[in-house]
């Protein structure tokens, strides 16, 4: 069960109570917040909905938390719900949540993350003519379209030929100076130099990876931080976990097994990552911030590090159920990096 998932089924704890008379709230909240527990608390995630809802309920906050703490303990996926403090709820997911969120993934593919949040919506997009700016409204469309929403792009004049030949702009942006609310107007610190002798990949991600608000490394001295492969480039680390995924694989076929999502442990902060990635997908569509969904990536390979090594049997070691539980959580990692490397407009190449 995804943060996104669990979210959602406490909600429906919540409108449950509702509707049928135990909590008197005239306005419920949009979406519940959930997170891994602060100090005091226990299980995988936390959430202080019930203190939320106390004042409007017009009932104490442990009260309202041992109502929804009864409701979720029969939902599906939860093998545990404790009160602490002043009503926070602690929730607990079975055994069984890491497979599923390993399956959820591999079944979903690339498009892990995407939803229909945004159906109906036809935000206009308007660049200014610089390639930063119309590299950003590119991959702020195609996230925006992961979450079901059809934007329209404009840019105050036609993309430079190399815009689009070089860096993957679409050609069929329409010209004008967009009619859209200042939100969807963006404008980010132009680059410095021309980005295109990076080629489309190292440029885009010169590009997108720093905030909005930051000033990009391009131009003379900073070019080779970007093609370098080394792992001060987070790009190459980014690529190079995910190229390391593909070749798992392939080594594992070789030794004669395959992937089976189960329970992997220690797992470290990969599994989290992983199940936060719907919500990231969501921040970055929201907020117009393409740099979110490259910071995820990173901190995605960055987790992924130290699981590697152990995926494969070692010397006459026979492969075993937790070789392939941690086969699939790679196989799902990299499913995860080459999805987010799309959305920003870069190609996630299996050798590396």
């Amino acid at each position: 069960m995804t943060p996104v998932e669990l979210s959602r089924t406490v909600l429906h704890a919540v409108r449950r109570a509702v509707d049928e008379g135990e909590l008197a709230v005239a306005v419920l909240p949009e979406r519940v917040v959930v997170a891994p527990p602060g100090p005091g608390g226990c299980g995988d995630y936390a959430t202080n909905v019930a203190l939320q809802l106390a004042r409007p309920a017009g009932q104490p906050a442990p009260r309202v938390a041992e109502l929804l703490r009864t409701r979720l303990l029969h939902a599906d996926g939860i093998s545990d719900v404790v009160v602490t403090g002043p009503g926070f709820l602690n929730i607990s997911l079975d055994d069984d949540a890491d497979g599923r969120l390993v399956r959820d993934i591999l079944r979903a593919g690339p498009r892990y993350g995407h939803s229909d949040t945004l159906a109906g919506q036809a935000p206009e997009l308007h660049a200014a003519h610089d390639a930063r700016a119309v590299v950003l409204m590119d991959a702020v469309a195609r996230v925006l379209r992961s979450q079901g929403a059809r934007p329209r792009l404009t840019c105050a004049h036609p993309p430079e030929d190399a815009w689009v030949r070089i860096l993957g702009i679409p050609s069929d942006i329409l010209v004008g100076t967009g009619t859209g609310t200042r939100s969807d107007t963006l404008r980010p610190v132009p680059a410095p130099a021309d980005p295109t002798p990076l080629g489309r990949d190292a440029a885009r991600w010169a590009l997108l990876h720093p905030a909005p608000h930051d000033r990009p490394h391009l131009g003379p001295g900073h070019d080779d931080e970007h093609l370098a492969q080394r792992e001060t480039n987070p790009l190459f680390r980014v690529r190079y976990a995910h190229a390391r995924t593909r070749a798992l694989l392939r080594n594992a076929a070789d030794l004669g097994f395959t992937p089976e999502p189960g329970p992997v442990a220690p797992h470290g902060d990969v599994l989290p990552l992983l199940a936060d990635h719907p919500r990231v997908l969501a921040a970055t569509a929201a907020h117009r911030a393409p740099d979110r969904l490259a910071r995820h990536l990173v901190a995605v390979a960055d987790a992924l590090g130290p699981l590697l090594p152990s995926v494969l049997p070692l010397g006459d070691e026979k492969p075993s159920a937790a070789h392939r539980a941690r086969l699939a959580l790679a196989e799902a990692a990299g499913t995860v990096l080459a999805g987010g490397l799309t959305l920003l407009g870069i190609d996630a190449p299996d050798h590396l």
